[in-house]
């Protein structure tokens, strides 16, 4: 659990890094287009705010996610899931052959 926890971060982190290199440039080339002249200072810390606030976002969104989704729908517990039915499913055939070959042996079953 807290490997995904941790896995969560670096993931958001390496999605805002990109996202901040991204603004950075988009902002140099859209700003003028918008009469807004910022020095790279300006840009950077723009950068920089929006970064954080994207961070933290893509954390708890993660962490909600992971939080609500796995535990009633999550791949490992859905892929267990249609295991166990499939075994569930299998029982009853189980128990029909069973039956089948000890009657071709000969043998008594618990159906009577």
């Amino acid at each position: 659990m807290r490997q995904s926890r941790i896995m969560s971060l670096v993931e958001a982190a390496a999605n805002v890094v990109v996202g901040y290199v991204l603004a950075i440039a988009t902002q140099i080339l859209i700003f003028p287009l918008f009469g807004i002249e910022a020095g790279l200072p300006a840009h950077l810390a723009i950068g920089l705010v929006f970064a954080v606030v994207s961070l933290a976002r893509g954390y708890v969104l993660r962490r909600l996610f992971e939080h609500w989704w796995p535990q009633k729908n999550g791949p490992a517990q859905g892929l267990a899931r249609v295991e166990a039915d499939k075994v569930a499913q299998a029982e009853p055939l189980r128990a029909v052959e069973v039956s089948r070959k000890q009657d071709l042996a000969g043998q008594p079953h618990a159906g009577g």
